[in-house]
């Protein structure tokens, strides 16, 4: 097929509608650019349960086979199991899947040796451009000596890896509410929580990668109302959701409230910290909460704040030697964990914490829970720049007030801090506030919203829009790029 790659290859991966975008004879000359592009001699790949993943691994695994690399195949998997492999193994990776989005997507995350990333400046685009280049004058001959396919099991290897990563040994009995969203979580959470001192009451555990139940993204706030009425329902101490690949984890307290990613972030950092003698860097995202530094500072480690992305937090654990990183959209990283992502780790975190201590899961957060937020706001825009330069020239000469444009224009003030950055694909800006207190926040994002929503703008809030749900809650939000 003649595919147009510029829609194909993201920032950090490979994402496209299947057949109408790619196919199997595309994924397979994937597989040959990703082996000449990081030089292995063997490459271990996974996928997911949507429909089309094991034809299109299946294809990537031959290609890569007749450029030379030895292909191990550990079948279906999370995102974060395949990190763990390529971790364990010392082997590039190639994940299949398109996390939540709809059933007709599929793609492909790819990573070095160790889980390090693959992305537009660490390998994508010349995968791209070798790609672009077989597909008009056919892909080269295969080595005279193709690599093998061979398959391997690492489920049970990979629990038993994040297990001694967390001591759950002496927590009190919890009730859990799990919600896999009929993604890779109803394959993974069975093996991961068993044995250990938990009622788990399952939601759509059935691998079914069209979704019948609701989208697997559980940022979005209809997508958890169910997980919201079940725990409620069952008196759980919790409730857990996974998005498709389960890479990301978002966490429901015993009231059936969402807590924030940013709390679980600051959670997460303090038990870090303190498992390495209170000493060692967090790296945070720019619009996690303020709480996130805090928190670090008061448990005896550096607080490191970078671009919104994953490729950004990844290079910013391998440059500070970081221990723990976090970011709004629900994504946690873990030195131990090759700097690579897991929800499932972040929630063992929270099982420990939880089952450490007696109180419910709502006052054990409410420390890490202590300003209010905006949630993301979309707008649509006849320029960028422009709006944006309006709202600095606005904000910027106020006593107290700083800026800075590390990504997208930040805006900071004693009581508050906004951040407003562009869509790289859409004619949007995102704008983040949060604040002391709610009455702060609404004043500020009020204003900035009028400065960005001038003449030729248009757009009320994207939905799930601009409530929050209570001081240092903000609503949570899909996460944008």
């Amino acid at each position: 097929m003649t595919a147009d790659l510029a829609q194909l290859v993201k920032a950090y991966d490979v994402r496209g509608v299947v057949p109408d975008q790619w196919d199997e004879a595309l994924a397979e000359q994937f597989g040959a650019a990703f082996v000449e592009v990081t030089a292995a001699d063997a490459i271990v790949i996974g996928h997911d349960m949507r429909p089309t993943s094991p034809a299109l691994s299946g294809a990537f695994a031959r290609g890569a086979a007749a450029r030379g690399a030895d292909v191990t195949m550990i079948g279906l998997c999370s995102t974060d199991q395949l990190y763990y492999a390529s971790g364990s193994l010392d082997l590039p990776g190639a994940m299949f899947t398109a996390s939540h989005n709809p059933a007709q997507y599929n793609g492909i995350k790819m990573c070095r040796a160790g889980a390090a990333p693959v992305g537009q400046d660490t390998g994508l685009a010349e995968i791209r451009t070798l790609v672009e280049k077989w597909s008009v004058t056919g892909a080269p001959q295969p080595t005279a000596t193709p690599g093998t396919i061979t398959a391997r099991d690492t489920l049970t290897d990979y629990a038993a890896y994040l297990l001694s990563l967390v001591d759950l040994s002496a927590i009190r009995p919890l009730k859990v509410v799990v919600d896999a969203g009929n993604g890779m979580g109803g394959h993974t959470v069975p093996t991961v929580f068993a044995g250990l001192p938990v009622d788990l009451v399952p939601m759509y555990f059935e691998l079914d990668g069209t979704f019948p139940n609701h989208e697997a993204n559980p940022l979005d706030p209809k997508n958890i109302v169910d997980l919201q009425a079940r725990v409620l329902a069952e008196g759980a101490d919790l409730g857990l959701a996974f998005d498709g690949d389960a890479d990301r984890c978002f966490v429901v307290d015993e009231r059936g409230e969402g807590v924030s990613p940013s709390a679980i972030t600051a959670l997460v950092a303090a038990r870090e910290l303190a498992r390495n003698g209170g000493r060692g860097t967090v790296i945070h995202n720019l619009i996690t909460s303020l709480s996130v530094p805090e928190v670090v500072r008061e448990n005896g480690g550096t607080p490191v704040r970078t671009r919104v992305g994953h490729s950004f937090i990844k290079a910013e654990m391998a440059a500070h030697g970081a221990i723990f990183g976090g970011e709004h959209s629900a994504h946690y990283y873990f030195r131990d964990f090759w700097n690579a992502d897991t929800g499932m780790l972040a929630a063992l975190h929270v099982l420990a914490a939880l089952g450490g201590q007696e109180e419910p899961l709502s006052a054990l957060v409410a420390q890490y829970d202590r300003y209010a937020g905006s949630g993301e706001i979309n707008s649509t825009v006849d320029d960028q720049p422009a709006r944006t330069a309006e709202v600095r020239a606005a904000f910027a000469d106020r006593e107290g007030v700083t800026t800075d444009e590390l990504d997208g224009l930040t805006v900071t003030a004693p009581d508050w801090w906004f951040n407003l950055r562009a869509s790289n694909t859409e004619p949007l800006l995102r704008l983040n506030v949060e604040a002391r207190d709610e009455e702060t926040m609404k004043a500020v994002r009020d204003e900035a919203l009028t400065l960005i929503r001038g003449s030729g703008t248009s757009g009320a809030p994207a939905a799930p829009g601009t409530s929050t749900t209570g001081p240092g809650r903000a609503a949570p939000q899909p996460p944008q790029r």
